[in-house]
């Protein structure tokens, strides 16, 4: 029996892992200007992020679209992602 394998690729990373390297990629204020929410923009934490984003699910979805182009943009597999593994 093969394991079950997810075509997800986002699947296990975690919405922390998310804000975190958008963060480090963008900084916060970078990350306010490409997604305008007041998490980013008034006093950002990372705590306060998650916080937002678990009960805004449009605002979720513009995290995880920039950061798949982000992680497409910088993996060296192209689309495979953060955390794939080349074979």
């Amino acid at each position: 029996m093969m394991p079950h394998t997810s075509n997800d690729p986002l699947h296990g990373i975690t919405l922390e892992a998310m804000v975190n390297t958008l963060v480090g990629h963008f900084g916060w204020d970078e990350l306010g200007k490409r997604i305008n929410i007041n998490c980013f923009n008034s006093d950002p934490s990372v705590k306060s992020s998650l916080k937002f984003l678990r009960r805004t699910p449009w605002a979720r979805k513009e995290v995880e679209t920039l950061y798949l182009s982000v992680i497409s943009v910088n993996s060296p597999w192209g689309k495979l992602g953060a955390g794939a593994q080349h074979k």
